[in-house]
């Protein structure tokens, strides 16, 4: 299996050092984009690549820059998210705190192709530590002209920064993340339009995921037909999934798209724990629809794979779950958490995940009623689409799929309700 992004985790830590990351191969890539290359075939190396955002949404990389107007008035903007918050998702914090340099070198690359000076990493703010590692390596970057005035004598001047976060889960959603860089209150934009046309300081601005940009550097070394033909024709390259739950073997693990999502779970990770029977996957980080035992048996580890099965790859945050969950709880749990994290922006957002908790809070209390179950349904489908940006979607989606492919956890609420009116009746 070729490995892209975890070559070097088998280093621990060594790989900081930007020596070593030299020795390694590091940042051949960006001397070949500036001495063999022009900006627009390095975008065109990433169209063939077939990579996707892989911070959730799936969208082609290329074709993301390819948006951002060749000539402009205002500065250009490299935007690295790295604000992982995702319930379920702990990638990029691995990539960061093992290779920082390849983020710092896919960044290069990308604001070469892109003609952007400035270039930031919005870090979440409990990866203060990371920040630290993040910072070392920007700064010995600099003192070897990797970063600073007239790169690797290219005459074109990179700069690159470090900001921190302050605990919103909502500045993982891209607009809300560039106000909260410019200083202001973290809430999304209405688009169009786009952050490639006006974004960081109304200046075009590409936004990319840390694991997307840390793929850069083996794509421009290796070609982007090469990286297409490691997954699928869709879906190319490879992915780092995060598993988690009650498997052997948790962990991060980098496999190629379209890999068996069985495969990963009972040979990689080494299968449920205890001798348990797998009972569902939430397959990418708390916002995508849950899958049942069943749809993993025949469900690769690409989008369309996912999404044939009614779910999403999203972050790519494979939480395994055993026959003794209670997908009422879990739901719950999560419901919770999407309600503490809505900005308040949006009526539905708001309102919606404060009547979907109030309800759950009401059933897990063994006070539920009589049609709850539907109720829930469909206060989820008032916020799904309906929403300013997609945190009400990840708020809805888990609880329709829930109660679609796990009725009995969410109707035995109910019934022990009924059994109890009956039993305080007769007496």
């Amino acid at each position: 299996m070729t490995k892209v992004l975890t070559t070097r985790f088998d280093l621990k830590g060594e790989a900081c050092d930007i020596d070593v990351y030299i020795k390694t191969g590091g940042y051949a890539a960006l001397e070949k984009a500036f001495r063999e290359m022009t900006p627009e075939a390095v975008i065109e190396e990433v169209k063939k690549s077939a990579l996707r955002g892989r911070g959730g949404a799936g969208f082609p990389t290329g074709m993301k820059w390819s948006f951002v107007p060749k000539e402009s008035k205002r500065p250009k903007y490299v935007v690295c998210n790295a604000d992982e918050s995702e319930p379920g998702t702990g990638k990029d914090r691995d990539l960061m705190r093992w290779d920082p340099h390849m983020l710092i070198e896919g960044m290069l690359i990308t604001a070469y192709a892109l003609n952007a000076r400035d270039s930031y990493i919005y870090i979440r703010g409990e990866y203060w530590y990371i920040k630290e590692i993040l910072e070392r390596a920007i700064a010995q970057a600099y003192e070897r002209g990797y970063l600073g005035k007239n790169v690797l004598g290219s005459g074109r001047e990179f700069n690159l920064y470090v900001h921190p976060g302050a605990g919103a889960y909502i500045c993982g959603e891209e607009t809300a993340l560039l106000e909260s860089l410019e200083g202001k209150r973290g809430h999304p934009r209405l688009k169009p339009p786009f952050p490639a046309v006006v974004g960081l300081y109304g200046g075009p601005t590409v936004v990319n995921n840390v694991e997307t940009l840390a793929a850069v550097p083996w794509i421009i070394s290796n070609g982007g037909d090469a990286y297409r033909a490691l997954g699928t024709e869709k879906s190319g390259g490879t992915k780092l999934f995060t598993v988690s739950g009650h498997i052997v073997r948790p962990g991060n693990y980098e496999v190629p798209m379209g890999y068996p999502m069985s495969k990963l779970i009972y040979e990689d990770c080494g299968g449920i724990r205890n001798g348990k029977k797998l009972k569902a996957v939430i397959p990418g980080g708390s916002s995508v629809p849950i899958i049942t035992a069943e749809e993993v048996e025949k469900c690769g580890l690409d989008y369309e794979s996912v999404a044939a099965v009614g779910s999403m790859l999203g972050s790519g945050g494979v939480i395994v779950m055993d026959e003794t969950v209670d997908i009422f709880e879990t739901t719950r749990n999560l419901t919770h958490f999407y309600h503490h994290e809505s900005c308040g922006w949006c009526t539905p957002c708001r309102e919606g995940t404060r009547w979907l908790q109030k309800v759950f809070e009401r059933m897990h209390r063994y006070e539920g009623r009589p049609g709850d179950v539907e109720l829930l349904h469909e206060l989820a489908d008032k916020i799904l689409g309906k929403s300013f940006c997609p945190l009400g979607d990840a708020a809805a989606m888990p609880v329709q799929s829930a109660i679609d492919k796990f009725r009995e956890d969410f109707d035995r609420r109910i019934k022990h309700d009924l059994v109890q009116i009956k039993m305080h009746a007769a007496d």
